[in-house]
């Protein structure tokens, strides 16, 4: 990896002296790269971007690239990046300048992808270079414009100068965007700094990230060898940056960053060992970038920046995403979620039970994806459920599918067919139109289970984000825990999720997305014993009303397989005989949002449980979109309830008979049974289409 120059340039409107990468972009092989240009004279900061100051910036080649979107399965960049990197960037930047704490852009974050991005500032932990994010800088340019604090290793700002330099930049920056958040990433040390941030400024729209921070200094396990550092000779100090990378860091988790995860054993143990022996001699050059004097400085830092920030958490106002590790041998970052998790007034946990204290340089760990499934990513004030939506990129594709729910979907070999405008069943999506707005409205199984290969499908066929309409209840904070670790309800914020209001299903189909809706609810996915396949439907047709109004087409579809991978044994019913569960289902329903109190019978009984199962030995799913209804021209429906009512019954009916065709059909399904498909699949290959029943 190279390491561009850094540049300071002169303080903006009372903006500490900072230091930008410079960067220029050019397209090469269609997408867009970035690099370093000469610079004469200086730059100035201004609105976030570097702009022409006294011709300092020479254009070499192309035009501005303008905003380009995200499509779904983008190519973000992650994983291209290694822990070695990260050394080879810290050394070069640990280098003294004599300057002071300054910002830095990573050329490798490029610009935005897009429009009105906000502002992510990384506030390091006790290196102070300022490129713990390296693994992230690429994946997190396409939706933030990011910089770096870098602290000099010789610099002796104390905490409260540091403090007041990222005040200075988030003031500036709120003055000119007063609407759009600033985000602080604050890792370890640079978590005290983010919670002493916000705490001294309430009235700015402040997001904090924080990483294993360092508030709980003082119970560090290492507090009794403290001393002893102090006392140590400096040619002893090799010896200390060894001792504390095993204590700070898994070195395995480190090693494995980059290695492909569809490698066999044995390839996997051959990159691992190649890549922990190149990594382990780098540990050395800690004591480059943390010399002696360096170190203990960073230490009394840690030490008043905890205490500091300590003494102000009652004053912090602002959204805050904790991540804490469970195994962080340096700080007791488990017990310290649970108490900010009480402590600050808005907080939230993603914690990492297997990772260790420098989680951003660990395998596995995507920030933005932790963002986006905790839905904490905002352009504005407030989180708009459309628009702030970022679909997912092809690196979490291929984790969501290819890895965490690859044994679930090779053993299902789910079935997915449409109908075409002839009424012909063919298997695949190509009945289903190609352009939205369209309405997918189906049966809801037992906990969504249907969901996961739904997504996949539409997203290898159709490259398309199906956007499921669903009960706020999933997409809140009210039921998490200090200990929460990432959960399904992420995942399906991360594949197009969003509570269901009538507000955003016109804005969606205002914008011509494809959309997923269930009438049955909560009381469909949660049916009690014999209702697997029973519709729960209001008689509440407005959602045929809307359809009509922008031209959507509808697509009715059934589901079937529940019963042949899942037994309920207890139920809503059951549960509530029992009495300390009956007191926790009232619990957990007590505060819930009620999105059908108006219905009256088992319809509007949206209760939340969590049913009580066992596994079959798996059968198989199918789906069956049915034929599109194109509501466009079919004004009766706007005004006449009748009129409404009739196309909403009709669409019910589709969705009955999908369902009944498909259990019907399934028992002539030779592969039905999960062994004849594993002979199918040993034969041919598990990538093979498994055959099933001729429609």
């Amino acid at each position: 990896m190279s390491i561009p120059a850094l540049r300071s340039f002169p303080a903006v409107h009372g903006v500490k002296p900072i230091t930008r990468l410079v960067r220029r972009h050019s397209r090469l092989g269609g997408g867009l790269r970035a690099s370093s240009v000469a610079v004469n004279g200086e730059l100035g900061l201004i609105n976030g971007r570097t702009e022409k100051k006294e011709d300092a910036v020479k254009e070499v080649a192309g035009e501005e690239d303008k905003d380009r979107g995200l499509e779904p399965l983008y190519d973000d960049g992650f994983g291209a990046v290694t822990v070695k990197d990260y050394f080879a960037a810290a050394k070069a930047l640990s280098k003294d300048d004599g300057g002071p704490p300054r910002w830095f852009c990573p050329v490798e974050s490029g610009q935005p992808a897009v429009e009105d991005a906000p502002l992510l500032l990384f506030l390091p932990g006790t290196d102070g270079v300022g490129m713990g994010l390296i693994l992230h800088h690429k994946s997190l340019g396409k939706a933030f414009e990011v910089r770096c604090l870098h602290i000099p290793v010789n610099d002796r700002t104390p905490f409260e100068g540091l403090l007041q330099i990222v005040e200075q930049s988030i003031k500036y920056e709120h003055d000119l965007s007063p609407n759009r958040p600033i985000y602080l990433v604050g890792d370890s040390f640079g978590g005290c700094l983010a919670l002493a941030v916000a705490a001294c400024n309430p009235q700015i729209d402040l997001v904090l990230l924080l990483v294993n921070p360092a508030t709980s200094f003082a119970k560090t396990p290492i507090q009794p060898i403290l001393p002893l550092l102090e006392a140590m000779p400096s040619e002893l100090h090799v010896t200390v940056p060894y001792l504390l990378s095993f204590v700070m860091a898994d070195p395995l988790k480190m090693a494995m960053v980059s290695i492909e995860n569809n490698l066999t054993p044995a390839e996997t143990l051959q990159k691992l060992s190649e890549s922990l022996t190149s990594l382990l001699p780098l540990l050395s050059e800690l004591a480059d970038i943390i010399p002696r004097d360096a170190l203990l400085w960073k230490l009394k830092l840690l030490k008043s920046g905890a205490a500091y920030a300590n003494s102000r958490l009652h004053a912090v106002q602002a959204e805050v995403l904790l991540l804490a590790s469970g195994k962080d041998n340096l700080l007791p970052s488990g017990e310290e979620a649970n108490r900010l998790f009480k402590t600050l007034k808005n907080c939230r946990v993603r914690y990492f039970k297997d990772n260790g204290h420098t989680l951003l340089l660990e395998d596995g760990i995507n920030l933005l994806s932790v963002i986006k499934g905790a839905n904490m990513y905002r352009r504005g004030r407030q989180r708009d459920f459309v628009t702030d939506y970022l679909p997912p990129t092809l690196n979490e594709f291929k984790k969501t599918f290819d890895e965490d729910h690859k044994l679930f979907h090779l053993a299902l070999s789910p079935v997915m067919m449409s109908t075409l405008t002839n009424g012909k069943i063919v298997r695949g999506l190509a009945g289903v139109p190609d352009q939205g707005p369209v309405l997918f409205v189906g049966y809801h199984a037992l906990m969504g289970i249907e969901l996961s290969p739904l997504y996949e499908e539409f997203l290898r066929e159709k490259n398309t984000v199906v956007r499921g309409l669903g009960h706020p209840v999933l997409f809140g904070a009210n039921n998490e825990t200090s200990r929460q670790e990432l959960s399904r309800f992420d995942t399906v914020s991360m594949y197009g999720g969003l509570p269901v209001t009538p507000i955003n299903m016109y804005r969606l189909f205002e914008r011509n997305q494809y959309v997923l809706l269930y009438p049955g609810g909560v009381r469909e996915a949660l049916h009690r014993k014999g209702e697997e396949y029973k519709l729960f439907w209001p008689d509440q047709p407005e959602f045929v009303r809307m359809a009509a109004r922008f031209g959507v087409t509808v697509v009715p579809f059934g589901f079937v397989g529940e019963d042949d991978v899942l037994e309920l044994v207890l139920d809503y019913n059951d549960q509530k005989n029992i009495p300390y569960v009956r007191e926790w289902i009232e619990s957990i329903n007590k505060d819930n949002l009620r999105v059908r109190d108006s219905v009256k019978g088992e319809e509007g009984n949206q209760d939340m449980y969590i049913p009580a199962i066992v596994p079959k030995v798996p059968g198989r799913f199918y789906y069956l979109f049915g034929k599109p209804i194109k509501m466009k021209g079919i004004n009766n429906v706007l005004k006449d309830r009748k009129s409404a009512n009739e196309v909403y019954l009709h669409i019910k009916s589709e969705v009955e008979n999908a369902m009944s065709y498909l259990k019907r059909k399934r028992e002539e399904d030779p592969y039905r049974s999960i062994t004849q498909r594993a002979v199918y699949q040993a034969t041919w290959g598990v990538s093979a289409q498994v055959p099933t029943f001729e429609p």
